[in-house]
């Protein structure tokens, strides 16, 4: 495997894999030259997985193949945030034209309730929706990347699985930054005994280069693979352990909420962009509405003529992005619950009206905006995403996650799996 340019490696196949190191790169690496590839590009935040992705590619698989081969491996080698007891988004365009939208989030247990993360005063209880088992959705990425492996794949699911299932049952040699990770979060880690034993092995952070196996996981990859999603997790004995778990402890999973679990699949959000035709994700993910909203107020705007990071530049930005991130917080939500007004935020008329109240030498007051519903908060650098492209055309865009870093910081014992603490994204609506 030889480097190319940047971080980008170029394997034998063809094909060329990044890794991405969030809040580690550097002013100089923010415009890296590009990087050429003749059979496909694989991005994600772990380099194993990368190489795993690529490795996929480089045998004839798809960026489908390659996605699901990828999302397995993250459960593996990035637990802060690969996962298989959480859930995410899917996008994927196909050569031929087809785009999808795949929707696996965890779903809220049938017994949830609209107070049960409120104490005894009716304030919110952020213990009991961070760090608890009531926190814990039903997870979707099982489902999920199955579900993308039967409509879009052309690879078994059991040679897609097989390097996630070596990785966990071998090991991988640990580096700083695999272990920085686990500093992160390691107060919550040691709060649990059967997570402990995985990640702080004797109590402490394995060091540098110790190989870490995860003889649990590898289990459960195992008898997904050999046994399909739906037979070995949600009606079968992965599930159960999770449910009994969550018996044990407070929370309220319950078997009907995993044999109920179904994805969903929707068409992708649309719009464009001076000449580029933009493919997003709908709701119940608002990033491709405000992004699109975004966009296309920017659309009036001479953007390449104001020059890279102009005062005037920035300012159109911060002014397209403030009416779409309002718009985000106050009109959009799960449609299962709340009609979303796509069609109205993403046309060219409504960005004509915002871009008609944008000052060319002014910054609007938010507070102007109206009320918004969430309150600011700091962006928090968790969750995980990775984009994959192939030989073929194929391009698939995948964001899943546990939520927090690690999620509640417990497994579901006997499993090796971490559960996600997805009912905190629920939005206290009180005040």
């Amino acid at each position: 495997m030889r480097r190319i340019s940047g971080r980008g490696w170029l394997t034998p196949g063809g094909v060329v894999l990044a890794v991405a190191m969030a809040g580690q790169v550097s002013a100089r690496a923010a415009e890296p030259a590009p990087v050429p590839a003749r059979a496909g590009m694989v991005v994600t935040a772990q380099r194993l997985a990368s190489q795993v992705g690529a490795q996929v590619l480089a045998h004839g698989g798809n960026a489908v193949d390659a996605a699901v081969a990828v999302g397995y491996a993250l459960a593996v080698t990035y637990p802060a945030a690969g996962n298989l007891g959480g859930g995410g988004f899917m996008t994927v365009r196909m050569a031929d034209g087809r785009a999808a939208f795949l929707d696996f989030r965890e779903k809220a247990p049938l017994a949830a309730t609209a107070t049960m993360f409120l104490d005894a005063h009716g304030a919110p209880d952020r213990q009991k929706s961070w760090a608890s088992w009531l926190a814990v959705g039903v997870p979707g990425t099982p489902a999920g990347l199955e579900a993308a492996r039967r409509r879009f794949g052309t690879e078994s699911r059991q040679a897609l699985m097989a390097p996630a299932i070596a990785l966990a049952r071998d090991g991988f040699r640990l580096t700083p930054a695999d272990l920085g990770l686990f500093a992160l979060l390691r107060d919550r880690l040691a709060a649990d005994p059967a997570t402990a034993r995985i990640f702080l092995p004797d109590g402490a952070l394995p060091a540098p280069g110790a190989i870490f196996r995860q003889p649990d996981l590898a289990a459960s990859l195992s008898r997904i693979s050999a046994e399909g999603p739906a037979r070995a997790f949600y009606d079968g004995p992965i599930g159960a352990a999770m449910v009994a778990a969550s018996g044990r402890n407070g929370g309220i999973l319950a078997k009907k909420d995993f044999t109920d679990y179904r994805v969903r699949w929707l068409a992708p959000v649309r719009c464009s962009y001076r000449g580029f035709a933009i493919m997003s994700a709908p709701p119940p993910s608002s990033g491709g509405v405000t992004l699109c909203e975004a966009l296309t107020i920017l659309a009036g705007y001479d953007l390449g003529a104001m020059g890279f990071h102009s005062a005037a530049e920035i300012h159109y930005l911060a002014e397209a992005m403030r009416r779409a991130f309002h718009d985000r917080n106050l009109r959009l939500g799960d449609p299962d619950f709340v009609h979303n007004p796509v069609a109205e935020l993403t046309s060219p008329a409504y960005a004509a009206h915002l871009r008609a109240q944008i000052a060319p030498d002014k910054a609007t007051p938010s507070s102007a905006l109206g009320a918004d519903p969430v309150s600011p908060a700091r962006e928090q650098p968790q969750t995980t995403q990775y984009s994959i492209v192939d030989r073929y055309g194929n391009a698939v865009s995948v964001t899943y996650t546990l939520n927090g870093f690690f999620g509640i910081g417990r497994v579901s014992p006997g499993t090796g799996i971490l559960m996600n603490n997805e009912m905190d994204d629920f939005n206290d609506m009180t005040g």
